[in-house]
């Protein structure tokens, strides 16, 4: 952020410009959004895109990286009013939903999450690109961890399955319309995590 701060005030204003076009296209288009339409629709040229974001997926984690905060956020709220087991049910509950509702972020989420747990590299970003997932992951392991000392998830869970496992949920959501789609999801989580209790 600090490098952001530091950029000339024609150059936020463009960043800033490109965040917001990008926002409405992926919300729309889902990640496969043209970047050209993208840098049109911020008023720039798509050297101007690519100067502040290099690759697809560096646009996608800058586009996301406040919603994907939020959600994270929400795991200590939850753990703070709610027991363990129901903390993590609720906070599934609404990353599924961000992820049938924000598209985007399912596949920010997938590509962040390798099959060692460990954030995949990938081929079009460099090998030093960051873990933009990296809050939700510290998210879920804290509500795991203490579902787990509450006994009402089983021990050999890590965190990273439950991860995975609700992507997968909703993946299987996402082709069922509006409200429908999240009345599903609730289910499938809720049939999920009877499958986990310890």
């Amino acid at each position: 952020m600090a490098q952001v701060r530091s950029m000339r005030a024609d150059a936020r204003r463009n960043r800033e410009r490109l965040l917001k076009a990008a926002v409405e296209a992926f919300a729309a288009q889902g990640e496969g959004a043209s970047l050209d339409d993208i840098a049109r629709q911020a008023g720039v040229g798509s050297g101007t895109l690519y100067r502040h974001f290099p690759t697809r997926r560096a646009l996608l984690e800058a586009a996301y990286a406040d919603r994907i905060d939020a959600i994270a956020a929400r795991a200590g709220e939850l753990a703070q009013r709610l027991p363990p087991g129901e903390a993590l049910v609720e906070w599934l509950d609404e990353l599924g939903v961000g992820m049938i509702r924000v598209r985007g972020l399912r596949a920010l989420l997938s590509s962040s999450v390798g099959g060692d747990g460990r954030p995949a590299e990938s081929s079009s970003s460099s090998s030093s690109s960051s873990d933009c997932c990296g809050p939700l992951r510290s998210a879920v392991a804290r509500l795991v961890g203490a579902a787990q000392e509450a006994g009402v998830l089983r021990r050999d869970v890590e965190p990273i399955d439950v991860l995975r496992l609700v992507h997968g949920v909703a993946m299987a959501c996402e082709a069922v319309d509006g409200e429908g789609a999240q009345a599903l999801l609730r289910r499938y989580v809720g049939l999920l995590m009877e499958g986990l209790r310890g």
